[in-house]
This record gives structure tokens, C-alpha cells and sequence, in this order.
């Protein structure tokens, strides 16, 4: 199957960062179909060989790991392409056309058009009303053509209804394929088989067996150079609304019909209908937004958010949010959500922790540890469960935590791909699974809205936390007042 992937935005930070080093993996990994053209569109006039050596030399800023050799990389910058466009100009858009309907032997196919193509968005949200709409009207939006929209959708529910109508005039829903990495790493993708491909936790998945569930994406990072970005969005819509809300319908989800994607999408969406929407009240008593502090992280002194670069200095944006929600049905009554993320904080650490009940009655001296089952997403992928194990003898025998740990990259080291390098096969394939559908994210928009409206009309702003910690005191005496504490043992 041949395939043309187009990126817009070819010269920007996710270009390079992300989307360059996992098509390189794909390469390297042989899973690139036969046929391919990878053409980078942006402002700037370059050739194609002066491509090729920008992102030459971008590559010597990624992990080693990922680093080409000069061998690998002269394979392939073969694939790699440039062309100029101004995305406002309907004339690109016709030249591109052309590009992909009359390819020749000196852009890397002289045998027809690809079989299917790819349009990549990693451009600002703003203009994808106005790429899609010159897709439509250039006809670049025919049957085997799909279009991947890189988050953030929107800034808040009426922005993401107004790109999702402009995408929907354009494209069909098959056709638009909203991308979460989160949902492509390793970790979450087992998250299916966990549940439904072994009879071992299923019968548990409930609440008559789980206490509560915990949801952490941590970051020691700051904003770096991204600060007049990151002000404009903040923790809530640039990790809950999207990552963390994924990862709490993947938990929460009913058993889908089939592994068909909207099966699947369908039940997402049940999840996200029945969350426990916030009111006034409950967005002061449920919900922690701070942000951070000059500090230390990993030993090293870093300054407070109001210092970075490009921050305003009466900024009220969080860099930080911790907080409590429920799933409102049969399943999930009365078992609390907590979700929290966070920069600046102890470490590069993303994890599900989901909290048994304890034993009704302990025959065994002392206490005694409820078994929990880690999930963790990063920086590892793995599976923990944290058991309790006989130790001592006769009179002095007691109960002493264990765990069985799973790590898939030693479990599975010669099929391990990153998530954006499953996400790109999966779009180039037409896999719609692990991309999220426009009735999906507006939902998660409607959920969040009122904590936005509220903290507009909020004086107090974010609670400060020093930078190294695990954010603001109240995100711990929230989990508190439920009996419950942060699984922070790393």
C-alpha cells in the first residue's frame, strides 16, 4: 500500500521533536509500507536537500537511541520532501493537489498516486478551520484521503464545535482522526487486553473490589521556552481534558461489543456522559489548581513559573490540577476518581493506580497493605501488583508487602513502538481505534467547562507550590478526606 503523508507545520517543533524521530523508527523497524512519500509543507523556501540536512541536524537533539546513522539516514531522507506553502493562499492548495495526483519520478514516484493519503495538522489549532476548508474546496478530501488533528481541539467547548464543524464540511468522520499519544503508548494499549483478554481482573472491575482509582501525570519540567503558550492553556485543558480523560474511559469503560473502533468509542463516551458533573460548590471543594514556585527538582534550583520566560508576571495560570470526580452508574458508584498533573513536580512520571478494597477480616498480626495494580505509562511501561506474602514462622508470622512486576519492553523488546510511531502506521493503515471521535472530545469539553467558568470569576487564582513537590498541600487533603493518600512511594 502506497502512501503519501503530508505534513503541515514541517518546520515546527513537533515536526522535528516527535513525528520526524517516529517515522525514522518505522523506517528503521521496516513497518513503513512500500511506496511512501513523507512531503513537509511550511513557510519557508528551502529545497528538498536543505530539508534533508535541517532535519539531519534536528536529529542530533533527540534521544541517542533514536539518532540515524549516516547510512540509516541517507535511507531515509530518500522518503522526505519539501514544498512551500502559504496556508492561506487557495494556489498552494491546487499545487499540492497536483503534487499527490501527478507524482514524478524526481518526487519519489513516477507509477500514479499513493493508495492512500495522510494530511497531518501540526500547525496551530487556529488554522485548521482554514486548512480544512482549502482542502474541501481543492477536492484534497476524497475517499482515501485522511486528516490528523494534533491537540489542542479548541480552547474550550464552543472553539472545539466550531473546528469540529469546519472539519466535518470537509471530511468525513472516518476520514478525521483525532490524535492522543497518550492513547498510543504501550501501557494503555494493554489496558484492552488486561480487562477483556483475561478472566483474572474482570469479575474484579467493579466496586464491590475497588476502592478508588488514581490518575497521575507527572512532569518535572517547566514551561521552558513554550511560556506564552502554555498561559493561554494551563494544566486543566492541556492534560485533563484530553490525556487524563482518555485514560479514565479506557479504565472505566464497559466491555465494547467487538474491538471494531466505534464499539469501542461508543462506551468511551457512556464514561464520559455519566462523570459527575461540577457545580459551583463542587469545583471549590473537589478540585486543587496551583502553581509552582522557585525550588529544586532533581537537585537542581529552578526558578518559579512567574520568572520563565515569556510569562506574564501577574499570571494566574495553573500549572497544577488535582482533582476528586465520580463515574455515576451501576458499576462505578461511590468508587472516587482522582485525577492530577502537574510541572515542576518530583519526577517524569505517569501512572494508573487502581486501589483495592482491603480484606473484610485479617486473621494475620499487624496491618495489613490493600493490594493495589499499578499502571505505568512513563517513563517505563509496566505492570505492578502489589500482593501481601507470608513472612516469619509459627508465632511471629506476619504479612509483608510483595509485587509481581511486568516491564513490556524486556517482555516484548523486539516489538516495543513509540506512541507516535503506532499512531502514524495506525492512520496511515486506516486503524481508527486509539483516535478519539469529535463527539468524544466535545464531550470532555461540556465536563470541564464549569471548573473554567468558574476559576474566570475566582479572585484567589492557583495556590502556589514549591517546585520538587508534589504541588499544593489541599491536593493531598482532598484525597484525605475520602481516607485515601497519593500512591506516591517513587
Amino acid at each position: 500500500m502506497s502512501f503519501d503523508l503530508i505534513l503541515f507545520g514541517g518546520t515546527g517543533d513537533l515536526t522535528w521533536r516527535k513525528l520526524m524521530p517516529a517515522l525514522f523508527q518505522a523506517w528503521r523497524h521496516g513497518q513503513l509500507p512500500p511506496g511512501g512519500r513523507i512531503l513537509a509543507v511550511a513557510r519557508d523556501d528551502r529545497t528538498h536537500e536543505a530539508y534533508r540536512d535541517f532535519i539531519r541536524e534536528r536529529f542530533t537533539e533527540v534521544d541517542s537511541a533514536k539518532r540515524p546513522s549516516d547510512e540509516e539516514f541517507a535511507g531515509f531522507a530518500r522518503l522526505l520532501f519539501y514544498r512551500r506553502m502559504d496556508l492561506s493562499q487557495p494556489e498552494h492548495y491546487a499545487g499540492l493537489k497536483h503534487w499527490v495526483e501527478a507524482p514524478s519520478a524526481d518526487e519519489g514516484r513516477a507509477d500514479g498516486p499513493a493508495d492512500t493519503v495522510v494530511l497531518f495538522l501540526a500547525t496551530s489549532p487556529h488554522l485548521f478551520p482554514e486548512i480544512c476548508a482549502q482542502l474541501g474546496a481543492t477536492g484534497l478530501n476524497g475517499p482515501r484521503v485522511r486528516v490528523v488533528l494534533e491537540k489542542p481541539l479548541g480552547h474550550d467547548l464552543a472553539s472545539a464545535r466550531e473546528i469540529n464543524r469546519a472539519v466535518r464540511a470537509a471530511f468525513t468522520e472516518e476520514q478525521a482522526l483525532r490524535i492522543d499519544h497518550y492513547l498510543g503508548k504501550p501501557a494503555v494499549q494493554n489496558l484492552m487486553a488486561l480487562r477483556f483478554g483475561n478472566a483474572l481482573f474482570e469479575p474484579l472491575w467493579r466496586r464491590e473490589s475497588i476502592s478508588h482509582i488514581e490518575i497521575t501525570i507527572a512532569e518535572s519540567l517547566g514551561v521552558g521556552t513554550r511560556g506564552d503558550f502554555y498561559d493561554r492553556t494551563g494544566a486543566l485543558r492541556d492534560m485533563i481534558q484530553n490525556h487524563a480523560l482518555q485514560l479514565l474511559t479506557m479504565i472505566a469503560m464497559e466491555p465494547p461489543s467487538s474491538s471494531d473502533a466505534d464499539a469501542i468509542r461508543d462506551e468511551k463516551l457512556k464514561v464520559l456522559k455519566s462523570l459527575r458533573p461540577f457545580t459551583a460548590a463542587s469545583v471549590e471543594r473537589d478540585v486543587v489548581r496551583g502553581q509552582y514556585r522557585a525550588g529544586t527538582v532533581q537537585g537542581q534550583g529552578v526558578v518559579g513559573y512567574l520568572d520563565e520566560a515569556k510569562v506574564p508576571a501577574d499570571s494566574r495560570c495553573e500549572t497544577f490540577v488535582a482533582l476528586r470526580t465520580g463515574v455515576e452508574n451501576w458499576r462505578w458508584a461511590g468508587v472516587p476518581f482522582y485525577l492530577r498533573t502537574g510541572k515542576r513536580l518530583p519526577g517524569r512520571d505517569a501512572q494508573i493506580v487502581v486501589h483495592f478494597r482491603a480484606v473484610p477480616h485479617s486473621i494475620f498480626p499487624g496491618p495489613a497493605r490493600a493490594n493495589k495494580l499499578v499502571i505505568k505509562l512513563q517513563p517505563e511501561d509496566g505492570l505492578e501488583l502489589h500482593l501481601m506474602a507470608a513472612k516469619g514462622s509459627g508465632t511471629h508470622e506476619r504479612l509483608s508487602p510483595v509485587r509481581l512486576d511486568l516491564d513490556f519492553d524486556k517482555a516484548f523488546p523486539s516489538e516495543r513502538v513509540g506512541a507516535y510511531e503506532k499512531l502514524l502506521l495506525d492512520a496511515i493503515a486506516g486503524r481508527l481505534n486509539l483516535f478519539v471521535r469529535s463527539d468524544e472530545q466535545e464531550q470532555a469539553w461540556q465536563w470541564v467547562e464549569p471548573v473554567l467558568r468558574h476559576w474566570e470569576a475566582d479572585s484567589e487564582g492557583p495556590r502556589a507550590y514549591a517546585a520538587g513537590t508534589w504541588g499544593p498541600p489541599a491536593s493531598s487533603a482532598m484525597v484525605a478526606r475520602d481516607g485515601n493518600a497519593w500512591d506516591e512511594e517513587a
